[in-house]
């Protein structure tokens, strides 16, 4: 996306579904664990809650007790925010789904792909199902592909040819690995063992390894 008003808009979109998948959990899905390795379903919802308004200085007024790693970090505020009222997490997800802020730590460009995987990190092991556009998991793959850290997808996964099945998003040179490009990105974001069953193509077997 191209088009600075899209993009946020379908940051704006995602935000907003979340916080109605949220709305229909039972408590005992709130508090189940997430794909996020250590992180509840409503840590996940925490994170996302707290991006449009976290500020710098809040991250590293954490950073000695998460040894100043950035991972830490981010898991520290997670719980923090997480451990919040249902309502008032989800109260502040609708409340700033339209915000445009991030730290100055933070990188705007990676809002999309961020509220997008961890929808998937929230409705995928409650046997939920969270529809994205293939438009913003294109958008998604793009940034997550050029990146770097913390995902070094494109190290990660050379020798592969990557190829979106929904949209026109082809990388890579080598045996193919072919799926939604929803399911891509999360493979792009090292959820390899989530999506591999939903991937094709001869490459899918060095996923594995």
């Amino acid at each position: 996306m191209t088009d600075e008003q899209a993009y946020w808009a379908a940051v704006r979109t995602v935000r907003l579904g979340v916080a109605d998948l949220l709305d229909s959990l039972t408590v005992a899905e709130w508090d189940a664990p997430s794909l996020c390795r250590g992180w509840r379903v409503r840590d996940v919802a925490g994170h996302l809650s707290s991006v449009p308004t976290i500020t710098t200085w809040s991250m590293m007024r954490v950073g000695p007790r998460a040894g100043f790693n950035p991972n830490r970090i981010n898991t520290v505020v997670a719980l923090r925010h997480g451990s919040r009222p249902a309502d008032q997490i989800v109260g502040a997800i609708r409340e700033h789904a339209s915000e445009r802020h991030v730290a100055r730590v933070l990188d705007a460009r990676n809002c999309l792909f961020d509220a997008i995987v961890h929808s998937q990190d929230i409705a995928i092991p409650l046997g939920r199902e969270f529809a994205v556009p293939a438009a913003f998991s294109r958008e998604g793959l793009e940034r997550v592909w050029a990146m770097g850290w913390p995902f070094n997808a494109r190290r990660r996964l050379a020798g592969l040819r990557l190829t979106a099945t929904d949209t026109d998003w082809t990388v890579g040179a080598g045996p193919e690995v072919a799926g939604s490009a929803l399911s891509l990105l999360l493979l792009l974001t090292g959820r390899a063992s989530t999506v591999v069953d939903s991937l094709n193509g001869p490459g899918v077997p060095s996923l594995s390894n």
